[in-house]
């Protein structure tokens, strides 16, 4: 007799395997004995099991990115043309993508690093694998003129080891046109050419819809030319600032041209400019033809036979496909020939962007993060000397003035401390560089703009227009003040107007103290009032033109270097992570999207005209505290989007957090 659970010889779970009871016919089956508790737990197990093969899988995805993100010091060709994609801007310091905005789908312009262009422009030179250099300006937005500048110099080393340089885009603009006019053939496209504007242009004043909707903007200024403030408080320009504005720009306009002719002295510049419209009509309404007819465009074609043109200098990895030639990349070829570290150190920090309050990434001059550079370098036994390197329309005067201490504590360390000037230096710019023992500036820098302002806005009279209105009770005069309620009183006003002038006061006499002149000379020359480099020049607020590497030459003769020396950075660089995060979440699909013709091109500066919008309405609402800035500055600047910046502090930043 057998037992009908014994295990037969067929059974795959062996002669080992334990017996399980069935349930007969009709029997209930046995419940689980598994608590509710115990499920509960297995399910969060579960859940952290998955998180964590998630984490895992994004840490190795986030790993591939970084590494292969990072530009590869290879080059892939031995010998080639030097490819220089300007799509975007050039900038002084690229900004940090907010990755909040990344994640979200918003978009950031590429930013080009001034320096990584010219320092590849001028290895290129003496460098027997670059055979020929393009600067592809199809998509190219601009810059300061002073970085174009620049880079047009460096483009001139090039020509003079008779290297070719081929510059191409559909249409060129001002600022395009003055990096190609350099390159010893300029391309353009069939349906685009050249259309040069200049500088100038309208801005907007809110002041009649600020009084329809009943808005009060309390204005605490001290200058007569400080005319940040002024869309706030008039309906038009005021005659004092529009003078201000031409002066400045009409040099800025004849260095260009000065610039341009140099480049191209064949050229019909002049003619072309005074009357384009009439040069199009005799060309047949073709602006390409137009653009050769009066010697701005050497040749007119696509895109492929400029890349057929350049293979035929740099060659052709593919003889089947002649409009492939043989590129090295920028990225490529900076990071294959790093900046020279022989020799002594001179430190580089970098003040670009707006002065805010607090810490700030890069991009932005956040007076926490630059002092602390500051403080860095002067603790650094190898430094011998510190440059700043200004290219900013102020802001915060309590952050300009954290900076400015650091620069003095770095003084009384020995260190010498000279200061360059780029495309902008007014304002909280410029008071950052009053600790310098020189200061170095281009004739197309802007500089100036020694004033302050404050503003706070209150809504009292919007409220009453919808039927509402404030009232309560004060046990001191200034109970409740700023009350954008119930109005600002005479005595927050005289308060505020006070902090105002003091500062002013205290910014004057830096700037007497720093250029030894009596307070008298730097009172007729401040008031808010925006000069250019050369103008500062003659009046004492500048010491002598040269860019960067001329102030790498002072601060080491002011050092007593002898021999060699190299510029050390301190900055924050824009991080692997941001720049992995902008690549995959779309954020650089912005840069892809440009304009190339001419209508798009003015489209797309309409564009960056709203975002100038939009940091003025930033600055009415969120100024936060007294600033020494320059907004008319900001329209000589790319206007590109800038991370968050850290809050402000002080006596207007409290009034601005009880606002909130």
């Amino acid at each position: 007799m057998t037992d009908s659970t014994a295990n037969t010889p067929n059974d795959p779970a062996g002669p080992w395997a334990i017996p399980v009871r069935r349930p007969l016919p009709g029997e209930d089956k046995p419940r689980s004995t598994t608590s509710f508790p115990r499920k509960v737990w297995n399910l969060l197990v579960g859940i952290k099991d998955a998180l964590a093969l998630i984490f895992l899988l994004l840490f190795f995805v986030a790993l591939f990115g970084l590494l292969a993100g990072r530009p590869n010091a290879g080059l892939p060709v031995s010998q080639g043309a030097l490819l220089i994609e300007l799509d975007g801007i050039v900038s002084e310091q690229p900004s940090e993508v907010d990755p909040l905005a990344a994640l979200s789908g918003g978009a950031q312009l590429k930013e080009i690093r001034v320096r990584d262009v010219v320092h590849a422009l001028e290895v290129a030179a003496d460098d027997k694998r670059v055979t020929s250099v393009v600067l592809d300006l199809d998509r190219f937005l601009g810059g300061g003129q002073v970085s174009l500048a620049e880079i047009g110099a460096a483009v001139d080393k090039v020509r003079a080891k008779k290297k070719p340089v081929l510059a191409f885009a559909t249409a060129y603009t001002t600022d395009s046109y003055q990096v190609a006019a350099h390159a010893s053939e300029i391309w353009a496209d069939g349906i685009g050419g050249v259309a040069i504007a200049g500088p100038g242009g309208s801005r907007l004043y809110y002041k009649g819809l600020m009084d329809r909707l009943g808005i009060t903007a309390h204005i605490y200024r001290v200058g007569t030319f400080k005319s940040a403030v002024e869309p706030f408080l008039r309906t038009d320009q005021s005659p004092e600032a529009k003078e201000a504005d031409l002066a400045y720009a009409s040099v800025l306009w004849d260095n260009w041209l000065t610039d341009v002719k140099r480049a191209r002295p064949a050229a019909k510049l002049d003619a072309f400019i005074a009357d384009t419209a009439g040069a199009v009509r005799a060309a047949g309404n073709d602006l390409s033809k137009a653009s050769v007819d009066a010697g701005l465009v050497d040749k007119v074609g696509s895109r492929m036979a400029f890349n057929r043109r350049v293979a035929e200098i740099s060659g052709t990895a593919d003889d089947s496909k002649p409009w492939e030639y043989n590129a090295i990349p920028l990225e490529n070829w900076v990071a294959a020939n790093p900046p020279s570290t022989s020799g002594s150190t001179i430190a580089v920090v970098p003040v670009v962007g707006e002065i805010v309050d607090g810490e700030a990434p890069s991009g932005v001059a956040g007076g926490e993060t630059v002092a602390k550079h500051i403080l860095d370098a002067a603790t650094d036994g190898s430094v011998k000397a510190i440059v700043l390197r200004v290219d900013s329309p102020g802001g915060s005067v309590l952050a300009s003035e954290e900076i400015r201490q650091a620069l003095l504590a770095a003084k009384a360390k020995k260190l010498p401390i000279v200061v360059s000037m780029a495309n902008v230096a007014a304002s909280g710019g410029y008071w950052v560089s009053t600790p310098a023992d020189r200061i170095f500036a281009e004739p197309e820098t802007i500089t100036g703009s020694i004033g302050v302002f404050g503003i706070l806005p209150s809504f009292d009279q919007a409220l009453a227009k919808i039927g509402v209105n404030a009232d309560g009770i004060a046990t001191t005069p200034l109970s409740g003040q700023p009350d954008v309620f119930g109005g600002v009183n005479d005595e927050f006003n005289a308060l505020a107007q006070a902090s105002v002038e003091d500062i002013y006061a205290r910014f004057t006499g830096l700037v007497a103290k720093s250029r030894k002149q009596p307070i008298e000379k730097i009172r007729t020359i401040a008031e808010g009032r925006v000069w250019a480099g050369g103008t500062a020049r003659q009046i004492g607020l500048v010491d002598q033109f040269g860019g960067l590497p001329d102030a790498l030459k002072a601060a080491a003769k002011l050092a007593k270097v002898d021999g060699e020396f190299h510029a050390k950075y301190f900055e924050d660089e824009p991080s692997e992570f941001s720049k992995m995060l902008a690549s995959w979440s779309g954020a650089e699909k912005e840069t892809a999207a440009l304009p190339r013709g001419w209508f798009g091109i003015a489209a797309m500066n309409r564009q960056l005209t709203e975002r100038r919008l939009v940091q003025d309405l930033t600055m009415l609402t969120q100024a936060g505290s007294v600033q020494a800035s320059c907004l008319d500055c900001r329209a000589y600047l790319p206007a590109v989007p800038r991370p968050g910046q850290a809050e402000a502090k002080g006596f207007f930043a409290t009034m601005a957090f009880l606002l909130r």
